[in-house]
C-alpha cells in the first residue's frame, strides 16, 4: 500500500532518472478524484495512444474528449522523449481490471507475465484500475507498426522506474494495459516482459544511470569490382562496385556512398596501388554530402610509393548528421596515372533518430 506521491516529488523524481520533463500549464489539479479514490496506489500502466501524426496527442491526453474526460493519464510520453505532465491525482485511463493482477502486482509475485485477465472496465468482477495506477499514454498509432524511436521507448523506462524507485518499488509493478484488461491490446509494438527487464535494469542503476543497450550495428562490406587508373590532380570518389553486405541498405549499386545520416560508423578502407612512383602520394580522405553536393572534408591519409605495390589502412570513424552522406576520396599527386587495384571497405554502421 502506498501513497501517491506529490506534484514536486513526482516532478523530482522524474529528473532525477534524466527524464525531459514538460508541466503542462494546469496539471497540477488537473484530476478525476471527484469521481472517487485516488490511491493507494501499487504501479504504474503503460499505453498507447492510438494517434497519428497532426494530433495535438499532448491536449487530447490532459483534455480528454467528449466520451471520456481528462486527464487521460499522469502524462503523456511523445516520441521525441519528453514526459508531459497531464494530470496529478486520479485519471481516466485504466478502467476496470482483474482483481488476480492486482494482487500480483502488489505483491510482485509473478512470473515473467501476470495472471491472465479476465476482466474489463464493467464485467462483474472488474476493480478500479483508476484508483491504483499511474498511467503514462505513449504516442503511438497503436497499429504495432508504428516504430517506437529510442529516445521515446528510454523515456518510458525511465519515467516507469523514477515512479518505482520513488515507492520503492521493484519492475513488477509495471503492466501493460492489456495485462489488466482483456479487451485491450496496449501497448503494441514491444514486449511487456522486455520493458519490465529494461526497468529493472535501470533501478540495478542508481537514478539517471541507465541510457539502455547501445542498438546493434549493422554490418557493410564494400569493394571495387575491378581495378581502375587514377588520374593526376583531382579528389576522385572511390566506387565502390562490389557490394557484398550492406545491412544498412545505404549504398546505392555501384555507388559510393558508404554510409548515411543520423549514424556513427567506425572501420577502416584497406587501399592497393600500383603504378605509384617511390616517394610519390595518393592522399585520402572521407567526405560529406548534401544529396550531390560536397560540405564537408575530413582529415588526410597518405599512400606513399615504393616503386611497387603501395599499401594503407585508412580508418573511417565519424558521426554522420542527418541528411549528409559519406564518401571516401583520393587525390593521385603523382605526374603519372597510378592503378587502383583494390579498396575494401570494412565498418560497423549504428543507425541514429
Amino acid at each position: 500500500m502506498a501513497t501517491p506521491l506529490t506534484a514536486a516529488r513526482l516532478v523530482a523524481a522524474l529528473k532525477a532518472e534524466g527524464c525531459a520533463v514538460r508541466e503542462v500549464s494546469g496539471w497540477r489539479t488537473n484530476n478525476r478524484n471527484h469521481k472517487g479514490p485516488w490511491g493507494p496506489v501499487h504501479g504504474a500502466m503503460i499505453h498507447h495512444t492510438v494517434t497519428g501524426s497532426g494530433t495535438d496527442v499532448v491536449g487530447l491526453i490532459f483534455h480528454g474528449h467528449s466520451a471520456l474526460p481528462g486527464p487521460l493519464a499522469t502524462g503523456c510520453i511523445t516520441k521525441d522523449g519528453v514526459v508531459h505532465l497531464t494530470g496529478n491525482g486520479r485519471a481516466n485511463h485504466a478502467g476496470g481490471g482483474d482483481r488476480d493482477v492486482l494482487d500480483a502486482v502488489i505483491g510482485e509475485s509473478y512470473g515473467t507475465y501476470p495472471p491472465p485477465t479476465r476482466e474489463h472496465d464493467g464485467s462483474a468482477g472488474a476493480v478500479d484500475g483508476n484508483a491504483r495506477f499511474y498511467g503514462w499514454e505513449c504516442e503511438n498509432r497503436g497499429d504495432g507498426k508504428d516504430p517506437w524511436p529510442p529516445a521515446q521507448y528510454l523515456a518510458m523506462v525511465k519515467a516507469t522506474a523514477a515512479i518505482c524507485r520513488a515507492h520503492g518499488w521493484g519492475h513488477k509493478s509495471a503492466i501493460g494495459h492489456l495485462e489488466w484488461s482483456d479487451w485491450k491490446v496496449d501497448p503494441r509494438g514491444f514486449d511487456m516482459a522486455g520493458f519490465r527487464r529494461d526497468v529493472a535494469d535501470a533501478l540495478a542503476l542508481p537514478a539517471g544511470r541507465w541510457e539502455g543497450e547501445d542498438p546493434m550495428p549493422q554490418y557493410v562490406n564494400l569493394g571495387v569490382a575491378r581495378e581502375y587508373r587514377l588520374a593526376p590532380g583531382a579528389w576522385d570518389s572511390v566506387e565502390f562496385t562490389a557490394e557484398w553486405t550492406d545491412e544498412t541498405g545505404h549504398h546505392g549499386t555501384g555507388g559510393s556512398v558508404f554510409a548515411r545520416g543520423p549514424a556513427r560508423f567506425s572501420g577502416t578502407v584497406s587501399l592497393h596501388i600500383d603504378g605509384l612512383p617511390a616517394g610519390a602520394v595518393v592522399q585520402a580522405r572521407m567526405s560529406e554530402y548534401a544529396g550531390d553536393e560536397h560540405r564537408a572534408d575530413h582529415p588526410i591519409h597518405e599512400i606513399t610509393g615504393t616503386g611497387g605495390g603501395s599499401f594503407v589502412v585508412v580508418p573511417v570513424t565519424k558521426r554522420l548528421a542527418r541528411g549528409r552522406s559519406m564518401r571516401v576520396r583520393l587525390l593521385n599527386q603523382a605526374g603519372v596515372p597510378v592503378t587502383v587495384v583494390s579498396a575494401v571497405l570494412t565498418a560497423l554502421v549504428w543507425k541514429e533518430t
